[in-house]
Parts: structure tokens; sequence; C-alpha cells
């Protein structure tokens, strides 16, 4: 069995991230392992394209204080030390994977919305995040499937 010293879990700030936060705190546990928790903002100009005609930097600030400030709550309610906590801008697979390396993750753990058929295939953040990983990859059942 492998011996997981560092837990990354990566959140999207939903209502279903606190069930994936329960399991990679229990992960942590049993293993005494660290955990450390990330989000990544996906720019608007990533997410719709570089179309949009207007100065987006005031929404991404918003964005973004918002986000810093879930993320605290959050990493209060499992005791995640601020040192742990990861906020980034960018493609949500790169992001988390640069972060991982970054901090020598053994495992990630993502929620799953257990998408069938060709949404497995298409525009998944847990099949981007399965395709690149150097660890192991832990997905948890979110959503009404689970």
């Amino acid at each position: 069995m492998s011996k997981y010293s560092r837990v990354l879990l990566a959140v999207d700030l939903t209502e279903d991230c606190r069930h994936v936060a329960e399991h990679a705190s229990i992960l942590s546990e049993l293993y005494q392992a660290q955990l450390h928790i990330v989000h990544v903002i996906e720019p608007q100009s990533l997410a719709y394209g570089d179309e949009i005609p207007m100065d987006l930097s005031s929404l991404h600030e918003a964005i973004y204080d918002q986000a810093e400030s879930y993320l605290r709550e959050l990493s209060s309610d499992f005791h995640i030390s601020k040192d742990r906590q990861h906020l980034a801008f960018g493609r949500i697979e790169s992001e988390i994977h640069r972060i991982a390396a970054e901090n020598k993750i053994d495992v990630i753990v993502v929620g799953s919305h257990g998408r069938h058929g060709l949404a497995i295939l298409f525009g998944s953040t847990l099949n981007g995040v399965l395709q690149k990983a150097t660890c192991d990859v832990l997905a948890v059942r979110v959503g009404e499937d689970s």
C-alpha cells in the first residue's frame, strides 16, 4: 500500500466541495499527511475565448476576492494552514498539476459528477486531471448520483 504524505484537495467552491473535502480530510488523517487545498479560477478569456470586447480585470478581481474568502473559510473548517492554501488563475488541469508538482503531492482528491457516455470524453475537469497526473487521483462522487 502506498504511503501518502501530501494530499491535494482540488475544489470548485460549490456546495459539493465540502463532501469532497471530508474525504480528503479523512485520507490525510488516515495517513497523517499534509492536506493542501487548491482552487483554480479560469480567466473568462479562456472560458469564452478572446471574443469578449471589454476589460475583464475588475470582474477577475471580484471573482478572486470572493474565491479567496470562501477558500479561507473552507480551509479553516478543515484545519488547512495558510501555507497550504493555493488559489491560482489559469487552465484548471494545468494549474492543479503545477501545484501538485511544486508541493510533491502524492494524491489529488477531486469531485466527479459521474457523467456518462460522451460527457466523460469532452470537457471533464476530472478527465483532464487524470490524463496528465503524475500521482494518484481519487475521484469522489458528487451531485445527484452520489
